[in-house]
């Protein structure tokens, strides 16, 4: 049996884990990062995926600050400078428009695999870090001194830290006993990549409908992802229909103002569940985005808040090491969680404030929902601090969302 000792093992190569390893990495910890599956390599001939992200300005400082930002911008994003929601059922609407707060862009939607691609082509580029892909982990365990894990090959990794970035279906959470609490919204959001007949321009749209929330998010030239959220039975209704009935139905239910579709690209669904768990530590084990927390994707916020996480931890391990504190200890992983608790939980809350507040069609709901859409467009502070906080760019914010590595050891 083979045994190799780390400071940072790193359960999950997506987007948050990819990101960590970089941090790490760059500043010199020793970093294993396990992964199941290597993601396909990227080919500009290739129509955008269906899994896409809205990456905050914090986010994109984060993909800047560890050198992963020009791969993103030499394959594939989408600037968006303009942001219009509105309720389908009255009459009220707020605009963000970044100009207002003398922002070039409110954040760029990316593909998922081309933001993961950037961050690796980052950390394979690293002698500090050992990309062990394709594995999965068989066993987890921690003691008072070490952690480790052992690969389905039979490796066995030992580190101070163990890091679960490994998703939803977290193995690492589940290995490490951890609870979590979990809450169907009732819902599954049907998402579909397609080609339109007006090149899309530089805004995101979302309006609010009795079956659920309704966007549009541009890609590259004359393509967009169009997202609905709706009961499961219409959502696989849908999903089987003919291309044909499927556009003839996207072209009644979505505004005519977004042109018309000509092809239906990709499309596919997924239900909708928010989650946190009961602690995001263990004994020298943490977890970071959705291995902690999944909210409604209503506001885009997912991945950046994966990655706001990742920007915390990255602040804490690397302080502690450069003090010479043990990276993995409790004080170290309890001051992270202290940090990103409490937000994420203000952060989950307010998407079920939006989810049941548009889904209620009393009609006192309905007034009180379009006078707030209309005071928000019409009072500029409130506007400009909510823009500023969806941008990552309010609060108190990790170095990294800030622009800047932190210093090593």
């Amino acid at each position: 049996m083979r045994h190799h000792t780390h400071d940072v093992i790193i359960i999950g190569g997506g987007m948050v884990g990819a990101m960590l390893a970089a941090s790490f990495g760059q500043r010199g910890l020793q970093t294993a990062l396990v992964e199941m599956q290597e993601p396909a390599p990227f080919s500009p001939d290739d129509p955008p995926d269906l899994r896409v992200s809205a990456i905050s300005i914090a986010s994109q400082r984060m993909l800047e600050a560890v050198g992963a930002w020009p791969a993103v911008e030499d394959m594939r994003l989408c600037p968006y400078r303009r942001m219009l929601v509105w309720d389908g059922e009255g009459r009220g609407e707020t605009l963000f428009d970044s100009g207002d707060i003398y922002e070039p862009v409110l954040g760029n939607i990316v593909e998922n695999r081309v933001t993961q691609l950037a961050l690796l082509s980052v950390v394979k580029s690293l002698d500090s870090v050992d990309w062990l892909c394709p594995h999965r982990i068989t066993a987890l365990s921690t003691d008072t001194d070490r952690a480790s894990v052992t690969l389905d090959n039979g490796q066995v990794l030992s580190a101070a830290l163990i890091v679960g970035a490994d998703g939803a279906r977290s193995q690492v959470r589940d290995l490490a006993g951890i609870q979590v609490e979990r809450q169907p919204y009732g819902q599954h959001a049907l998402v579909a990549t397609v080609s339109t007949e007006l090149p899309q321009q530089d805004i995101t749209w979302q309006r609010f409908v009795p079956d659920g929330p309704q966007a549009f998010l541009p890609l590259p030239g004359h393509q967009a992802s169009m997202v609905w959220y709706h009961n499961e039975d219409n959502v696989a209704r849908l999903k089987a229909l003919p291309e044909a009935a499927f556009i003839a139905e996207m072209q009644a239910t979505f505004p005519q103002r977004l042109g018309a579709i000509t092809q239906v690209i990709e499309r596919g669904s997924f239900p909708l569940i928010k989650s946190h768990a009961a602690s995001y530590t263990g004994q020298r084990l943490v977890l970071v985005g959705d291995a902690a927390h999944t909210i409604h994707p209503l506001a885009g916020q997912g991945v950046n808040l994966g990655f706001m996480d990742a920007g915390e931890l990255v602040d804490q391990v690397l302080h502690a090491h450069r003090i010479g504190r043990d990276i993995g200890s409790a004080r170290v992983l309890r001051a992270y969680e202290r940090a990103r608790r409490g937000y994420n939980r203000i952060m989950i809350g307010t998407m079920d404030v939006f989810h049941h507040g548009f889904a209620d069609q009393k009609l006192p709901v309905k007034l009180l929902r379009n006078a707030a859409l209309d005071v928000a467009n019409r009072v500029k502070p409130l506007k400009h601090f909510a823009m500023r906080y969806a941008m990552g760019l309010a609060g108190d914010l990790p170095s990294l969302a800030r622009g800047q590595l932190p210093d090593g050891p």
